[in-house]
């Protein structure tokens, strides 16, 4: 069995990226009820700040914040997918190896994670949740896309409504 490093800071911000196995798919914001349902009770049952989020039809970028006793994001990670697959049916071309450990195939197996390593690194990482709408084409301004806590961040006043402006204006490097 192969065993991955993963960062242990208790109450540690990390990043993520949760990809679906088929990139093509749009099954997040297909059945977004399902995973909000799903992300809710993984929460209420381990609690974690979301810091910032973003929905993709076939990704999902969040930053969270753990308790501060806990390092234990992956449990978390592994519920809300669960949650989430339960609820739909298997992928058709799942592989033997996915159908002998009762995975759907709905999910990557792997995601990416990141350490935040202080108030600089946050505030680009929020960035790139943010605009990642944009970079992959969904909407040419950040405000039009719906699944992001981009409308907290204006709500709470962190944010203009008109951050980002709008595609072919462009001149800023968010995140990368």
């Amino acid at each position: 069995m192969t065993w991955y490093r993963r960062a242990r800071i208790e109450g540690g911000t990390f990043f993520f990226t949760v990809a679906l196995a088929d990139r093509s798919s749009g099954l997040l914001v297909e059945h977004i009820e399902l995973l909000r349902l799903a992300y809710g009770r993984v929460r209420n049952r381990l609690p974690f700040e979301t810091v910032a989020i973003c929905i993709l039809p076939d990704h999902l970028h969040a930053i969270w914040t753990l308790p501060k006793d806990d390092v234990d994001f992956s449990v978390r990670w592994n519920l809300i997918k669960g949650g989430f697959s339960r609820g739909l049916p298997a992928a058709p071309d799942r592989s033997s190896s996915k159908r002998a450990k009762r995975e759907k195939g709905i999910w990557q197996r792997r995601y990416w994670e990141h350490a935040i390593r202080d108030e600089n690194d946050l505030v680009r990482h929020i960035d790139y949740i943010h605009f990642n709408p944009v970079k992959h084409g969904h909407v040419d301004r950040v405000a039009d896309w719906r699944f992001s806590s981009f409308h907290r961040y204006v709500a709470s006043g962190d944010l203009p409504v008109d951050w980002g402006g709008v595609i072919g204006e462009i001149t800023a490097n968010f995140g990368e």
